[in-house]
């Protein structure tokens, strides 16, 4: 059996970036439960840093991005991930 996957978000304190990893970890959880193993939160010693991962896999860097990912963009970049087959709903890319 394959052991789900473990996804992180690895913030800011000093930006006071927690609240916004605490709120996207909330949202990754109601949404895939049954996929992930569970979500970490990993204050970083790097100023500015917001980086999230798949198993050490990024999948979103703010720096690069020069953004923070959107809710529904983040969940469909897990998806496509962790359970492809999975439908989002209201929060699925539109044809």
């Amino acid at each position: 059996m394959a052991t789900k996957p473990v996804i992180e978000i690895e913030y800011c304190p000093k930006c006071n970036w927690m609240l916004r990893a605490a709120y996207m970890s909330q949202e990754i959880l109601s949404s895939f439960t049954e996929n992930i193993h569970g979500v970490l939160l990993i204050p970083s010693e790097i100023s500015g840093r917001y980086t999230i991962r798949i198993n050490g896999e990024e999948i979103f860097d703010r720096k690069r991005a020069g953004r923070f990912p959107e809710i529904k963009e983040l969940k469909q970049l897990i998806r496509d991930i962790v359970a492809p087959e999975k439908s989002l709903g209201h929060s699925d890319k539109t044809s």
